[in-house]
């Protein structure tokens, strides 16, 4: 620590060149070599911002701008978590000067004439202080950077075991899961639209891949089934909500939670005909009435096992016709708006068989 505080940065501002060269000395023959100063308190700022100073040894009758107000102009320029030590070093002797000067920012406060032991010991103090609070900063930088890149992983991992258990559902009836990549940036693309802010739309980009993860608990012989699905099978095929909000569970995190609400309402419609539970409007959750048109669309336009991709218009057609009574009637036409971006998807992340 010696040897940090003997390299320091000191700063010394004094309007008498008697009293600079004084200073300067009694610092050579400590050992402090690395000194600066000036006898011109307006030039005190440029000096900080400039020479990157670790103290100051500041006088306060000065012409121009007293010691105080010196101060006063360093706080706009220092940064709210840096500590520089300011040694007030002055003949005046008031409560008031000193009250005024500890107020204003000084560390410390010596008045003259002083002993150059005392100088010497308290300017080693503050720089002690000074050097300590910079490697606990630095430290807290280091940490702080370890704990992001930790929490990045960690978010990543869990990112991907959400791609993949939604990937996971969609094999079942997707060959690629191409599907789960398409609609979640659908989905990304239209919160964007709606105007519900770069959080939101990330959010409902991670959240969105498990809509239907749910399939997995459905049987082959339906969820593969070629033609149209009788009343019975209609209601097995409609437990996969039930599942699939199960498989996410219950576990506190806000993009699960969202997950969790889009497996749950994504197949509500806006008239009050969807299921689960017959929620309409407002009372689906947005997040679930823009993965409703999401999903579907790139359903309609992609392979299944009882049907052929239908064409763009066919499927553009589709959502206008069915803008309030399935669909949020605001979000379908902002759906329209955005097709251009929305058909892209599928050039970047075609079916394996497209």
């Amino acid at each position: 620590m010696r040897e940090a505080t003997i390299k320091s940065k000191i700063l010394i501002v004094d309007d008498k060149p008697a009293n600079v060269l004084l200073l300067e000395h009694l610092l050579a023959e400590e050992g402090y070599e690395n000194v600066i100063s000036t006898t011109d308190p307006r030039e005190v700022v440029n000096l900080y911002v400039a020479e990157n100073v670790d103290m100051i040894l500041l006088d306060i009758r000065m012409p121009h701008m007293d010691g105080i107000q010196v101060m006063e102009a360093l706080k706009e320029v220092l940064s709210p978590d840096d500590y520089l030590p300011i040694l007030v070093l002055t003949a005046q002797t008031d409560m008031e000067t000193r009250q005024r000067a500890l107020s204003s920012g000084a560390r410390d406060f010596l008045t003259k004439p002083f002993q150059p032991w005392e100088v010497f010991q308290r300017i080693h103090n503050m720089l002690e202080t000074r050097h300590f609070y910079v490697n606990q900063r630095a430290r807290a930088n280091v940490l702080g950077e370890e704990v992001f890149k930790r929490t990045q992983e960690l978010r990543d991992t869990q990112l991907e075991v959400v791609r993949r258990l939604g990937r996971a559902g969609e094999y079942r009836d997707n060959e690629t899961g191409a599907h789960v990549v398409r609609m979640s940036k659908s989905c990304k693309f239209l919160a964007l639209k709606a105007g519900l802010g770069k959080h939101f739309a990330e959010l409902i980009l991670q959240a969105s891949p498990m809509h239907d993860v749910g399939k997995i608990g459905i049987p082959d012989n339906i969820l593969l089934k070629p033609g149209r699905l009788t009343p019975e099978e209609r209601v097995i095929m409609e437990t996969h909500v039930e599942i699939g909000v199960d498989i996410i569970g219950g576990f506190e995190s806000e993009m699960l939670e969202m997950a969790r609400q889009i497996a749950a309402t994504h197949h509500e419609k806006w008239d009050g005909s969807g299921y689960p539970n017959g929620y309409s409007k407002e009372d689906i959750p947005i997040e679930g009435r823009i993965a409703a048109i999401c999903d579907v669309f790139d359903a309609l336009t992609s392979t299944r096992p009882y049907k052929d991709p239908w064409p763009l218009e066919k499927a553009v057609d589709y959502i206008k016709e069915n803008a309030g009574s399935h669909f949020d009637p605001h979000l379908a036409k902002l759906f329209i708006e955005i097709i251009p971006e929305i058909v892209a998807l599928r050039e970047e992340h075609p079916d394996e068989d497209s």
